[in-house]
């Protein structure tokens, strides 16, 4: 039985790297360790529901805020994924179990005791299954929605590139108010960032979802400090507005452990303040672009501004 919490059973793939150096973070990166009764009641809950999140499979720096507001951004599926990106925490190899068929109705329950207004769903990559979860989105939304019709949401899916293209209906057809795929680093990084990803299919993924149904928005994210430069993210940026995608964010790559993917450099808040600038200058209803941004980070207020940045251009219109 693998111990998920020992680094070398968590990403088997990555124990025979060489130790990268893990820099030390500057001022601008620092955030303070969980606590406080909110951090604790929303751990209660994801425990009590036995739901997984990404904020600490991921090791995500923001969970001590997020958390201690009742907003943790679930992952459904399971806590092992088939791929082995060089950047991710989440644990890797062969899931040990099927989808559980409770799950939506547990995720749904925890949604409604957290009251949430806006509430992030997210999962690991199973490419071990034929239609690769897109049902179990589907199952999920539709709970959420039988349990809180009041609150919006959010999905941040897999790729389904090893699937019959028509399973990205499936999802669709169960309307999320926002569809998310990162695409996680420019296109030359691929083989190295993301390895069983292919670009142009994330992107098309992106673009599809607004064919199947324009009334969803569409949302994607980058990490910079990966070995990317300046002319590459801005032909990211030109790319996604080509597939008429809505939201951007942009945030700073962090090594988890020496067996990840090395930093290259930490962006300053000045270039992060820059890629913003740009990106609305290039048609985004919306943009979050700072050091701490995650693709969950702060998702319900900023829902709440892309849909009014959607009406203000439609009365320009």
């Amino acid at each position: 039985m693998r111990d998920l919490k020992i680094p070398e059973q968590r990403h088997p793939e990555k124990a025979h790297r060489p130790d990268n150096a893990q820099p030390r973070k500057p001022k601008w990166i620092r955030v303070k360790a969980p606590t406080g009764e909110g951090y604790n009641a929303t751990k209660r809950i994801m425990r009590e529901h036995n739901l997984a999140t990404v904020c600490e499979e991921a090791a995500c720096p923001n969970a001590g805020e997020c958390w201690s507001q009742g907003h943790a951004t679930m992952m459904i599926m399971g806590e092992v994924c088939t791929r082995a990106c060089t950047f991710c925490n989440i644990a890797t190899g062969k899931p040990p179990e099927d989808l559980d068929p409770f799950e939506p109705g547990r995720v749904a329950d925890a949604v409604q005791k957290l009251g949430l207004n806006h509430v992030v769903i997210t999962s690991v990559d199973r490419d071990d299954i034929e239609d690769g979860g897109a049902e179990h989105f589907a199952q999920t939304i539709r709970a959420i929605r039988h349990r809180s019709p009041g609150t919006t949401i959010e999905i941040l899916t897999p790729d389904f590139i090893r699937c019959d293209p028509s399973v990205l209906k499936i999802v669709t057809d169960a309307k999320p108010d926002v569809f998310n795929h990162n695409l996680e680093t420019v296109p030359g990084l691929y083989p190295e960032v993301r390895p069983g990803a292919r670009y142009f299919h994330s992107l098309r993924l992106l673009q599809r979802v607004k064919e199947l149904d324009p009334e969803i928005f569409t949302k994607s994210g980058i990490m910079v400090g990966l070995g990317e430069d300046r002319q590459a993210v801005m032909q990211v940026m030109e790319d996604m507005r080509a597939a008429d995608i809505d939201f951007l964010t942009i945030g700073q790559y962090l090594q988890p452990t020496p067996k990840h993917h090395a930093v290259d450099r930490f962006v300053t808040p000045e270039e992060f303040e820059q890629y913003e600038k740009a990106a609305y200058g290039k048609g985004f209803l919306m943009v979050s672009a700072t050091p701490l941004t995650r693709s969950s980070y702060h998702a319900g207020d900023d829902f709440a501004q892309l849909r009014e940045n959607r009406l203000a251009k439609l009365a320009r219109a």
